[in-house]
């Protein structure tokens, strides 16, 4: 499996993805894209479809390591976290798993960042697994 997810139930949409930029900025990670999956389908092929945005979460000196490890290893960057509201209304959030996407690199050393950087974001997505609505 290529990632790992915990569902949010009655958070609204916009909620449930502020509260995951704030879970991540407590954990190192910045948000440097965001890309709206919703507007983008509606605006290029106007296709109506649940929210979704893909989030590609950075921590900065974790990303710095991994350069000096591997000058490519860019192509495996950011980290990328989808949110989507489900049809029945709840939230999913889920994670890549960069040490799964890590072993693509034939680098021990970007393996052992890859399993630094999945303990991370497994703190997240366990801090998020308590939020339902009216909690945050």
């Amino acid at each position: 499996m290529y990632g790992f997810s915990t569902q949010l139930k009655k958070v609204p949409f916009d909620t449930a993805v502020a509260n995951v930029t704030e879970a991540l900025k407590k954990e190192g990670f910045g948000v440097l894209t965001d890309i709206d999956v919703k507007a983008t389908l509606k605006a290029k092929l106007n296709i109506e479809r649940q929210p979704y945005r893909i989030l590609g979460a950075c921590n900065p000196p974790l990303a710095h390591r991994a350069i000096e490890a591997d000058p490519d290893i860019g192509l495996l960057l950011p980290c990328n976290v989808v949110v989507r509201e489900e049809p029945d209304g709840n939230v999913t959030v889920a994670f890549m798993d960069p040490e799964v996407v890590l072993q693509l690199v034939d680098n021990p050393e970007v393996h052992a960042l890859g399993k630094e950087v999945r303990a991370l974001l497994q703190r997240v997505c366990s801090s998020l697994s308590s939020i339902s609505a009216g909690t945050r």
